[in-house]
C-alpha cells in the first residue's frame, strides 16, 4: 500500500502544476511562446523515452528489489528538483535542462516502480490490483488538477509550486517504509512450483 500511496503522491503533487504549466511559462520566463511550450514537452519525452529502456535493462541485470526501489526514490527526488528548479528558473534553455531531469527521474520511477508492483501482484488479482492503482492516481490527478489553478490565482505560483514539491518529496520519502520488504535478491521460482516436492521413484531392486 505505501507503493501505492507514494505513486499517488507523486502524481498528485504534479498534477497540481500541469494544468497551469503552459500559463506559467508564458507569464514567467522571458522570451516564453506557446513553441516554447512545445519544445519543453518535447525534451521531456524524448528523454523519457531514450532513458526508460537503459534503465530498465540496467534494473533487471542488477538483480534484487531494492535497486528497484531506489530508482522508484531517486526518480522521485529528481521530480522535486525540476520543480525547484522551476522556481528559478529565467531563461526557456532553463526549462529544457529541468525537463530533461524531469523526464529522467520519470523514466527511473516507472522501470523500478513496474517492476516492484508487477513481483508483489497476488496471483489471479492482477487486474483488480492494477485497477486499484489506476484509481487511486486518477483520482489524485483529478483533485490536485483542479485545485492547481485555483490555488495559483488565490495564492500565486510560488505557493503552488511549494505545495507540489512537498507532495513530491513525500512520494519519496514513502518507499523507505517499505525497504526491509524488498528482497536483495531475485526470487526464481520453477515454471511448476509442484516441481519442487516430485521425489524420483527409486531405482528397482535387482
Amino acid at each position: 500500500m505505501n507503493l501505492i500511496l507514494s505513486d499517488v503522491s507523486l502524481i498528485t503533487g504534479l498534477g497540481f502544476i500541469t494544468p497551469i504549466f503552459a500559463i506559467y511559462l508564458t507569464d514567467n520566463i522571458k522570451g516564453a511562446t506557446v513553441e516554447t511550450v512545445g519544445f519543453a514537452a518535447a525534451v521531456y519525452w524524448i528523454v523519457h523515452s531514450l532513458s526508460m529502456i537503459p534503465v530498465g535493462r540496467y534494473l533487471d541485470k542488477n538483480h534484487g528489489e531494492k535497486d528497484d526501489l531506489w530508482a522508484v526514490i531517486l526518480g522521485n527526488f529528481l521530480a522535486a528538483v525540476a520543480l525547484f528548479g522551476y522556481i528559478f528558473s529565467k531563461y526557456p534553455w532553463h526549462i529544457y535542462v529541468l525537463q530533461g531531469i524531469y523526464g529522467l527521474g520519470m523514466s527511473m520511477n516507472m522501470a523500478g516502480y513496474t517492476a516492484i508492483f508487477t513481483r508483489h501482484i497476488d496471483k489471479g488479482g492482477e487486474a483488480y490490483e492494477w485497477s486499484v492503482r489506476g484509481a487511486w492516481v486518477g483520482v489524485g490527478t483529478g483533485i490536485s488538477g483542479g485545485l492547481g489553478g485555483w490555488f495559483a490565482y488565490n495564492f500565486g505560483y510560488l505557493a503552488l509550486f511549494v505545495v507540489s514539491i512537498l507532495f513530491v518529496l513525500f512520494s519519496s520519502a514513502l518507499p523507505f517504509f517499505i525497504f526491509k520488504e524488498m528482497s536483495p535478491r531475485d526470487k526464481k521460482e520453477p515454471l511448476f512450483p509442484e516441481a519442487k516436492v516430485m521425489i524420483p521413484p527409486a531405482a528397482p531392486k535387482e
